[in-house]
């Protein structure tokens, strides 16, 4: 009852001192929490900023401090964990025990890889620093060095090869033009047909020429721009030297080249062949022109019956009768020898394949050839050319006596100046075959020879 009649002024003062300390115990409470959930700032970036700061305090201390230095020697030794390796040493890692191991190089590989340029430690320990300083200078001199390297190279270089573009300029002031063999054959049928060329510039034309038409293409185009006509006409030239030197090339373009002797047979380049055999021109003339014969002839019977048809036989026969011709003789009896032959070979062609009549060998039996030689005296001429004295002539004739025997036997029975021929060759031959023999030599060249004669002996009994 008496509490009650309290003044209110009086309980004022407690009741505000509860409300301090629940405000103070609310305030504690607080601090203890984590003080993550209540931060202001990043979290992630005040992390990284701790841990760099705890670096650079890291690398600070380690600049200052002292390293202790790995004195190495020529056997292995362990590594211990901060220490410094001098430069040049071997280092490795000890698979077995897992540890790092250092020890000194050979003196001579020393020296190979720092080149001169070693640290100078004057002191037993050094610095981080130090280290620095050291490696830098390392990487200086090898920059240096390979700067020498490649001056000296470039140098060398410019002294064994010019600059393209020098190279340009050369070839533009000397007009340079790659030409193809077309152009080329072009250029010197023009310089041969032209009516300004000197007779030294056209037989010069047609010397390069012929060196480009041995190959078969390079013959066809010649064909094609009308280049072989032209060479053709030559054969009508007044001036011998261009006759001579046109058969040159009409002789290369035609060897087995079909189309080419086609062109040249229907271009009238027969005619003017046998032309030029019949009338007296120079030797030397007349052997190319007997070259180009002889290639437009073989393995084309078409032109062998135009040979033919024109008294080809006859012109042979006479060039061979001339004197001073017998180098042109042994050429004539081995063209006919090879015509005679490819004839023969044409049928036993056909007998192998067992083909009727092939279109092969059908123009080859339109070739009359061995009535002809019987007729023109061939059968007499070939037996009187035995006497000549090249053994090489010989055996060129005594082959054209084996595959004319079936033809002039009864002529060469008859011929008493042949019997003896053969055998005073028959003499002179087994000598010569003694003598390979006492060399060694069973199978010589005089011993062929000998077979020969004796073949024929045999066959003329």
């Amino acid at each position: 009852m008496a509490l009650q009649s309290l003044p209110s002024s009086r309980m004022a003062p407690p009741a505000i001192l509860l409300g301090l300390l629940m405000a103070a115990c609310f305030t504690f409470c607080l601090s203890h929490q984590n003080p993550k959930e209540f931060a202001l700032t990043n979290p992630e970036k005040s992390s990284t900023k701790e841990t760099e700061r705890k670096e650079t305090k890291a690398e600070e201390e380690l600049d200052t401090e002292v390293l202790e230095v790995f004195y190495p020697t020529h056997e292995w030794q362990a590594l211990r964990p901060g220490q410094a390796v001098p430069a040049g040493s071997h280092v490795r890692l000890n698979l077995q025990t897992g540890e790092r191991e250092a020890k000194l190089q050979s003196e001579d590989k020393f020296r190979n890889n720092l080149k001169g340029k070693r640290l100078d430690i004057n002191t037993n320990t050094y610095t981080s620093q130090d280290l620095k300083s050291a490696l830098a200078k390392f990487k200086e001199g090898a920059e240096m060095e390979s700067s020498k390297e490649d001056k000296a190279r470039q140098a060398e270089v410019k002294r064994l090869f010019r600059p393209i573009e020098e190279l340009k300029k050369d070839f533009d002031e000397l007009n340079v033009v790659i030409e193809t063999d077309m152009q080329i054959m072009v250029r010197l049928i023009n310089k041969f047909n032209s009516s300004s060329s000197s007779l030294e510039e056209k037989i010069a034309a047609l010397f390069d020429l012929e060196y480009y038409v041995h190959q078969m293409d390079n013959a066809q185009d010649l064909l094609s721009f009308g280049g072989l006509q032209v060479v053709i006409n030559g054969l009508n030239s007044t001036e011998p030297l261009v006759k001579e030197y046109a058969a040159f090339v009409l002789g290369a373009a035609f060897s087995s080249n079909p189309k080419v002797q086609v062109e040249a047979i229907e271009g009238g380049a027969l005619q003017k062949l046998l032309v030029i055999l019949a009338t007296e021109q120079p030797l030397t003339a007349k052997k190319k022109v007997l070259f180009a014969l002889c290639s437009l002839l073989r393995h084309f019977p078409y032109a062998q019956r135009q040979f033919l048809k024109l008294g080809g036989l006859q012109v042979l026969r006479s060039l061979v009768q001339e004197k001073g011709t017998e180098v042109l003789a042994v050429r004539v009896v081995t063209l006919l020898y090879d015509l005679v032959t490819e004839k023969m070979f044409a049928e036993e062609e056909a007998e192998l394949t067992q083909e009727t009549s092939p279109e092969k060998l059908q123009q080859y039996r339109q070739v009359h050839l061995l009535p002809g030689l019987r007729e023109q005296g061939w059968c007499e001429i070939t037996a009187h050319l035995l006497a000549l004295p090249e053994h090489d002539a010989r055996e060129k004739v005594l082959q054209t006596l084996g595959v004319l025997l079936a033809t002039c036997r009864d002529h060469y029975r008859q011929d008493p100046q042949l019997s003896r021929t053969l055998a005073s060759l028959q003499v002179e031959y087994q000598a010569l075959a003694s003598l390979e023999l006492q060399d060694g030599e069973d199978e010589g060249y005089f011993r062929e020879l000998l077979g020969s004669v004796n073949s024929l002996l045999k066959e003329l009994r």
